[in-house]
């Protein structure tokens, strides 16, 4: 092997070439996949007593690949997801090596053959209503914090932006006019345009009235007015989320532990309704008509959907249940969208899960 194409060089080149100017990856990618080399090359210096700058490509052999998974769980404490995450980083680099060291090629096939760990998936929790109204009325709205803090878990619960989506949202991505909604460009450089709530409309009206902290521009800042952390995130939902343990008419009267940022998120996808002392799942045209327009590749096309929202919202009002239902057209993602009527669920012997 050739000193311009040794371990160090090809790193580089993975980096700099493969992921940043072909692939054009996002920011979060290159930190992870920096953070996976950095613990592998430690790990590998510590077991062949070997500085990095002197590993080659050929100590990364499949047992050495395989005892650091092992020593992430065993040592560090990762989880599988994140063995499995750390894996993909690895294979990633082995397929651009095995283009520009085919000398390499049997020992590459090996390292690729390196499975991922299974492992068990869990339920997915989301909050209920009840959950969802003591969560928000959790903060004090006489204080700055408590005004952003209801603000935010308003629009975090009735949108569903992940939690980098929220964090990013700048003032003027909160469209209040006709047709109001949220745009933001997420995960997957996707733009997306989310319908807001009457209610979700008045309560950013309120908050946006508040006087800026700074001369940055996001839509729920931190103390100092920069952007909010995940930390800060975390902090202020176990905060009123102890706060609503004791208000929530929930099982003895308390929230339970899936109160997290993610149930947060997943809270408009189901909702709880009770009728007849039974609790049956209805899903409701507000959020499928959300649904909808994350589907939506036309900025023009999420506006028009959005602007119908309020008339949807009327025909729910009916006593005739309504479910709205998203079916495709065809190329590009283009929905369109259904409204029609559902059978009564609380005919059936039990609630439904």
């Amino acid at each position: 092997m050739t000193t311009g194409q040794g371990f160090p060089s090809l790193l580089e080149q993975f980096f700099t070439h493969r992921l940043l100017a072909q692939r054009q990856v996002s920011p979060h990618t290159i930190q992870s996949y920096r953070d996976t080399f950095r613990l592998l090359l430690a790990f590998v210096s510590e077991r062949l007593h070997k500085a990095p700058s002197k590993i080659e490509l050929s100590d990364l052999r499949p047992e050495t690949i395989s005892a650091f998974l092992n020593n992430l769980g065993e040592k560090r404490g990762n989880g599988t997801r994140t063995r499995n995450l750390r894996l993909t980083a690895i294979r990633s680099f082995f397929r651009f090596a095995a283009y520009q060291t085919p000398e390499q090629l049997g020992l590459i096939q090996r390292v690729l053959a390196i499975p991922n760990k299974r492992h068990e998936k869990k339920l997915i929790g989301f909050l209920s209503r009840p959950e969802v109204d003591a969560l928000l009325a959790a903060p004090n709205r006489a204080t700055w914090a408590g005004r952003r803090d209801h603000a935010f878990l308003l629009i975090a619960a009735q949108t569903g932006l992940r939690l980098s989506e929220m964090t990013g949202l700048r003032r003027s991505d909160a469209v209040l006019q006709a047709g109001a909604h949220i745009q933001c460009s997420g995960k997957g450089r996707k733009e997306r345009c989310t319908p807001l709530t009457k209610q979700a409309v008045g309560v950013l009206r309120s908050w946006l009235r508040d006087p800026q902290r700074s001369t940055d521009d996001f839509l729920f800042p931190n103390a100092r007015g920069g952007r909010m952390s995940s930390d800060g995130v975390a902090y202020l939902l176990t905060k009123h989320l102890a706060t609503a343990t004791h208000s929530a008419p929930h099982g003895g009267g308390q929230v339970e532990t899936r109160g997290d940022v993610a149930a947060v998120r997943r809270r408009p996808a189901i909702v709880r309704r009770r009728r007849g002392g039974n609790e049956v799942m209805q899903d409701r045209a507000p959020v499928l008509l959300r649904l909808a327009a994350f589907a939506q590749r036309s900025r023009d096309a999420c506006r028009v959907v959005a602007a119908r929202l309020g008339r949807l919202d009327g025909l729910l009002r009916r006593d005739a249940p309504l479910m709205l239902l998203a079916a495709p057209l065809g190329g590009r993602g283009r929905m369109t969208l259904l409204v029609g009527c559902v059978p009564d669920l609380t005919e059936s012997s039990g609630p439904h899960r």
